[in-house]
């Protein structure tokens, strides 16, 4: 049937790929590894004229002519799909030559299960269907676009993919480039459980950012000597929330006081992960950090540690915390050179007046092989709320015992002209009809590839003032960050850009 068709086709792609110069031939792109066999005689000679000659080659163009039509098939139905999406208002994107669907199967946009051949005539059969479930369709889109400023923005075409969930203000954004979706905000225990606050106040705390939409819950295996992890284990088994539901993160690095309870080798990894996971009554953490690098553990042995626990089920990712840009550029090459699991994120303090890391280098790590970052202490210890501005209350963390250096530093040359420059920060504050922490955190959620900003609370008041920061964070326009950062005088420069402008 395409025998006169195969041979122009054949004359055509031949020259073109197979002729001087071409890098493969037609039978190597095609999958022909060998001509059609042809029997021989006792002289050596073929049998066969040149009618069998002649035949050999209709059948390897015939052959050719059907691995083209099957190419030229493929192509229509896509281009089908492709016009049929557009009637629903879906966008498929091209991404690393392969093509994926922006949409959840939710969309319900026709029925029949997965993976079956896209049918000839899909516009045919499935117009009506479209016409009938026109909202949901339109359900699907909003699902699909996030509001940013009044502006519709495709996720995939988002730097941070970000979009409201089902608890209103509430903003969820990928963890680095994983596909772990987290809370903007989430839930730290540094300091409060376990030690500075009672128990019954870390439930209320918890239950109160769980129903606020907060789906990350960060602790350490050294926070109050691992009162703060059985703390939070304790609340999660009363509340019997959905283990799928919410994000556990914890740190492995200080333990115990044995040489082998602490650091970052292979045994206190597992040990100390094991540890943790029975303090917080989980089979698993979502995420396992490791907290500071370790030059004593070998840089190999840290990552295959790493890859081991989460091949045993007992993480899903692991992170780093106060690393260098350089050990986690380390740490990712290590993984790819022997096929293991790189990190996915870096937790780093981040304020106004600690920038030069979440603004300059792990930016760059986010591009380049897609660590985000898990920002902490938002509010510089109180520094930030002004409540240091009269001097240092008794109930503050700068008076507690183990906080000294933080004392020191309120009292320093320095100290004294970061709490002048806040009083300022205060009254644009002011401006903005918000709190000095509600501007604060927002502009921690303005960075790029910051994923999500880790809160410290004492009581649900100090947490629902925080969560109010999402409302300020559509108030930070480019020329109100000018601003700020005029008066804070310490924005980071980037060397490198400055160099080949």
């Amino acid at each position: 049937m395409f025998a006169g068709r195969a041979s122009a086709a054949g004359a055509a792609v031949g020259p073109m790929v197979a002729g001087k110069g071409g890098k493969f031939s037609v039978e190597e792109l095609y999958g022909f590894t060998k001509k059609p066999k042809v029997k021989k005689g006792n002289s050596g000679k073929t049998d066969q004229g040149d009618d069998g000659k002649k035949g050999a080659k209709e059948r390897e163009e015939s052959a050719l002519a059907s691995q083209i039509l099957v190419a030229a098939r493929r192509l229509m139905e896509r281009r089908r799909l492709e016009s049929f999406l557009q009637v629903c208002g879906v966008a498929m994107e091209q991404s690393h030559m392969t093509y994926r669907m922006q949409v959840s199967i939710a969309c319900n946009m026709g029925g029949g299960g997965g993976g079956g051949a896209v049918s000839e005539h899909p516009l045919k059969e499935r117009r009506s269907a479209v016409a009938v479930n026109t909202n949901s369709a339109l359900v699907c889109q909003s699902k699909v676009r996030s509001e940013s400023s009044g502006r519709h923005t495709l996720l995939g075409h988002a730097h941070m993919k970000e979009a409201l969930g089902r608890h209103g203000n509430m903003k969820y954004r990928n963890l680095g480039k994983s596909g772990l979706r987290v809370s903007c905000l989430g839930l730290g225990t540094w300091v409060t459980f376990g030690s500075q606050i009672s128990d019954e106040m870390a439930e209320s705390v918890m239950t109160t950012a769980y129903d606020s939409g907060v789906n990350l819950f960060d602790t350490a295996e050294v926070y109050a000597s691992g009162r703060a992890e059985t703390t939070l284990g304790n609340i999660l088994k009363k509340k019997g929330w959905r283990r799928s539901s919410y994000v556990v993160t914890t740190k492995i690095y200080w333990g115990g006081q044995a040489e082998t309870e602490r650091g970052l080798s292979r045994k206190h990894i597992i040990e100390g992960l094991r540890g943790s996971l029975s303090r917080l009554q989980l089979d698993y953490v979502d995420i396992v950090f490791a907290n500071r690098s370790d030059i004593n553990a070998p840089m190999e042995e840290v990552v295959r540690a790493m890859t081991f626990v989460i091949d045993q089920g007992l993480a899903m990712y692991w992170g780093t915390s106060r690393w260098s840009a350089v050990e986690i550029m380390e740490a990712y090459s290590v993984a790819r050179q022997f096929n293991l699991v790189p990190p996915v994120c870096e937790q780093a303090e981040y304020h106004y007046f600690q920038r030069e890391k979440v603004e300059l280098q792990l930016p760059e790590l986010y591009h380049k092989i897609g660590v985000g970052a898990m920002t902490w202490s938002p509010l510089a210890c109180g520094l930030l709320t002004g409540k240091y501005n009269e001097g240092i209350p008794e109930s503050s963390r700068a008076a507690m015992k183990g906080h000294a250096w933080l004392k020191e530093q309120l009292c320093s040359d320095e100290g004294k002209k970061q709490l002048s420059k806040i009083k300022e920060l205060h009254l644009l504050a002011e401006k903005l009809n918000c709190t000095p922490a509600q501007l604060a955190i927002a502009w921690c959620l303005r960075s790029e590839g910051v994923s999500s900003v880790l809160l410290g609370v004492s009581n649900t008041e100090q947490l629902l003032e925080n969560l109010g920061s999402l409302g300020v964070l559509t108030q930070l326009t480019p020329p109100l960050i000018t601003e700020m950062d005029a008066l804070l005088s310490n924005k980071p420069r980037n060397a490198k850009k400055e160099g080949r402008t």
